[in-house]
């Protein structure tokens, strides 16, 4: 079997993301030239468990974490899965395959009020302005991947009901209700878009400077300009905007299958990560604030 059939696969009956796909596409290529330099074959679907174990060796030798050869491993045994599914292959050579050990990181949301500073820090007047306060609110209010941002349209929002149409992973339809504060940034954002790009700009929501689609690393930046100036926490990505939008509502009270619904996760297990947020919080204060965390 070959790989472009299991990415097809994933392509088009897992509707994994253009993101993932690559991913997956490039570990496989990696293991199969592996196996074509130390058996002179590259038929993945022909290779045994010593001459993976082999290559996983080989990637933590090259200083690669235990995370990102789990995720190889795992890319592979997708794989062989799809393999012994569609009958190419009768045995998962992965199936005892036991993961390497990883530890467990806890990513520290912002502050309540480190994201109202970081709010209250942009300057708004222009285009890029309230585009950056858009993207922001928008990442918060909403708990939305950057993925997702990226992907929405300006049909995605309901200016009636004040919701908002999300698609989530594997094409999963969601709808997030937006608070009035966002509405009136939305309007205003609006406004000066079709002011400074006309009715003809691209129906994609969040723009560049030049009016064509935003761009993952462009949002990426955007949050970690604002964050910078308020926060002294190390990752500053839109994916802690995410965490903060679940641990402040579940810290209000919130009910975690709600919250659940509107982060699109397809289990509790996923969500339930966020319920242990509290406590780093209250671990980084005590060891920012204890006089003898500085002896």
């Amino acid at each position: 079997m070959s790989i472009k059939k299991f990415i097809e696969y994933l392509q088009f009956e897992k509707k994994y993301s253009p993101h993932t796909i690559s991913a997956y596409e490039k570990d496989l290529n990696d293991f199969s030239k592996f196996l074509n330099f130390c058996t002179y074959s590259d038929l993945i679907n022909k290779a045994n468990y010593a001459e993976i174990r082999s290559w996983i060796v080989i990637l933590v030798e090259q200083g690669l974490s235990n995370r990102t050869v789990n995720r190889k491993i795992s890319s592979l045994n997708s794989y062989f899965r799809f393999a012994q599914k569609t009958a190419q292959i009768s045995k998962n050579p992965l199936a005892k395959h036991r993961a390497l050990k990883v530890d467990k990181k806890l990513q520290i949301p912002f502050s309540e009020s480190e994201i109202d500073s970081a709010i209250e820090s942009i300057d708004s007047s222009s285009f890029e302005g309230l585009r950056d306060k858009l993207v922001i609110e928008l990442l918060y209010s909403t708990g939305i991947r950057r993925r997702e941002l990226l992907n929405l349209e300006i049909t995605s929002i309901d200016f009636v009901q004040h919701q908002l149409k999300v698609m989530g992973k594997r094409n999963k339809e969601r709808f997030i209700p937006l608070l009035k504060s966002v509405m009136q940034t939305i309007h205003l954002y609006l406004e000066k878009r079709r002011d400074t790009f006309g009715k003809s700009a691209d129906n994609c929501l969040i723009l560049t400077s030049k009016g064509a689609p935003a761009y993952e690393a462009m949002i990426n930046r955007i949050t970690s300009t604002y964050f910078d100036r308020v926060s002294s926490k190390i990752k500053k990505s839109p994916h802690i905007l995410r965490h903060s939008f679940a641990t402040h509502l579940l810290n209000q009270g919130a009910d975690i299958n709600s919250v659940k619904e509107l982060l699109g996760h397809s289990s509790l297990a996923a969500t339930q990560v966020y319920t242990h947020n509290g406590i780093a919080e209250l671990k980084e204060a005590y060891s920012n604030s204890h006089p003898r965390t500085k002896l």
